[in-house]
Order: structure tokens, then sequence, then C-alpha cells
């Protein structure tokens, strides 16, 4: 069943509890961007979308009975703006929430200028769905890095350094739900189709490195996986094969740039290739399809030129 933009919905995934969330309707793209809220003694939301649309994570706030003021936490995995855009919207708003931030991208939420140009860069006219992110006082920022814990109550939020698609992501394991908040190191879930595709955006993907996080996320072998694109995916005992088909999707999916590259032998005609696909058009549209398709081919190309 398809959600509806700004719907509250509980994921029961799993075993599942105080867990909930809603579908931003990023890009104007229905179940691309999700963002979930944890209700215990310290609430917390983790990932705050673009910011274009942050109203509907407070009024989602307000319909689980949870005041702006008690909010505790407002957690990201990483500081591309499609997770972390939010932010400084919701530390506004909600007056005593610390934002947790993957210490290697603090600073780009404190002062956002280079972070919103590089955004410009990878995304192009999709620049259009943003909003320009609001800086977060440095005394609002709590930076987190491998090893750390979020304490929400009954649940907690562990923090395991995952930095393939960006070198500031982090995953956030739930112990008490067995469910992990991926970011985006375990790919992108496409609840309508049932399938897992690949994000390697420019400037960060590194393809051994998203490899190893596919690694660390199997060692903690979690019950849910909890998509931020998009949803609640129950994996139970095949946690280990749903992940390695990420990984396999990866490589293929590098081979296949690589191979369209020596074929064409030039980058922007690669690009122009992969933007044109019908691959993905039924279900987010010609014009999101392709050009999320144009921005992973980018970051594949740019980490073809570091490798090689």
């Amino acid at each position: 069943m398809a959600t509806e933009i700004g719907a509250v919905r509980e994921v029961t995934a799993g075993d599942c509890t105080d867990c909930y969330y809603i579908d931003t309707g990023m890009y104007d793209t229905p179940e691309y961007g999700a963002v979930y809220i944890v209700d215990d003694d310290r609430p917390a939301v983790v990932e705050t979308g673009l910011g274009t649309n942050y109203e509907l994570i407070l009024e989602a706030l307000a319909e689980l009975g949870i005041d702006r003021e008690e909010l505790a936490a407002v957690a990201v995995t990483h500081i591309h703006l499609d997770h972390a855009g939010g932010a400084g919207y919701l530390a506004e708003a909600c007056p005593n929430a610390d934002v947790y931030v993957p210490s290697p991208g603090a600073g780009l939420l404190v002062d956002p200028t280079r972070l919103v140009e590089g955004t410009k860069a990878a995304v192009g006219d999709q620049w259009e769905f943003y909003v320009e992110p609001k800086p977060i006082d440095e005394d609002r920022i709590v930076e987190v890095e491998d090893g750390d814990v979020v304490d929400l109550g009954t649940h907690e939020l562990r923090v395991h350094e995952a930095p393939g698609h960006a070198f500031h992501q982090v995953v956030f394991e739930d112990p008490a739900n067995d469910a992990v908040f991926t970011g985006d190191a375990a790919g992108i879930w496409v609840p309508e189709t049932e399938e897992i595709r690949e994000t390697s955006p420019p400037s960060d993907f590194h393809l051994e490195q998203c490899l190893e996080d596919v690694e660390t996320l199997k060692s903690i072998d979690p019950d849910v996986l909890l998509y931020t694109h998009f949803g609640p995916r129950a994996v139970g005992d095949d946690a280990a094969d749903a992940l390695e088909t990420y990984a396999t999707v990866l490589e293929e999916w590098v081979a296949t740039v690589a191979a369209k590259r020596a074929e064409l032998e030039d980058d922007a005609a690669v690009i122009d290739y992969f933007a044109d696909s019908e691959e993905m058009a039924d279900v987010w549209g010609e014009r999101k399809a392709g050009a999320e398709a144009a921005m992973n081919a980018r970051g594949v190309l740019g980490y073809l030129d570091e490798r090689d």
C-alpha cells in the first residue's frame, strides 16, 4: 500500500515498537524520502528530509502527542541535504532538541555554504526542490562517531561508521527494535517493485568502502532495515542475503558504467545515456528517474577516475 504524503505510519516490520515514519514527498516523488520518529522518554527524529516540507514532521510530532519542547534529538546519518536539509528548521522549531551529526560533517551544518555549492553541482536542476538550509548553532550540535550511543530511554541509537556513500555517513542501530536506520549504506529500497537500487552520487562514492559498509551491516544482522529511501523492510533471518544483493547491485552498476564509458569514450554521452534510460520512470516519473540515474553515473565516473 502506497504511503500518503505526510501521513504518520507506524513501523510494524519485525517486532518494532515506538517507531513511526512519514513520506515527506521529496522531489515531488512519492515513496522516495522517509523521516522516522522514535517515541521514547527522549523522543527523536531520525533524518530530516530536504527541509522543503519540514512542517510535515512537526505535524507528525503533534499527532503523536510529542510537544516541540519535548523533542530531545534530531539525528542525521549524514549531511547530504536530502537527509539533513531540514535539521536547522527542526532545531529552530524544537528548542530543546540536540542535533546529532557525524563528526566529519558537523561543521558543514554550522556553515552550510560549501554544502549548498556541492549539492547544486551534484543535483543540477533538481535544486528547485530544495530550500536553503538554516545554519545550526554549534552549541546545538552533538558530534557522533563510531561506537557512540544516543540514549533515548527504551531505545538507543548506536553509531556505526559507514563512509562509502559519503565520508560523513554513519548508520544508527536500534537494538531494542533489532533495526538499523541505514541512511544510504544499504541502497534505495523501492517498495512498489520490492527491489534494491544503487545510490552512488558524486563526489565521495567509493565502491570498495561501500562494500565494507555492507559487511558492517551484515555484522549487525538486523531484523529490520529502515531506509531513508524508502521505508521499513523486514529482512528477518535473510539480512545477510538482502544486504549481499545490494553489494551485487553496486558491483554490477559500476561495471555497467565502466563498460559504457569504454564504448562511448565521452563522459557527457555516458551520463546522457543513463539519464535517458526508461528504467524506474514508471515508479519515480521520467524526470526524477533520469536525474537519479545521471547523478549516480557521475558518481561512478568520478570513482573510476580516482581508482584508475
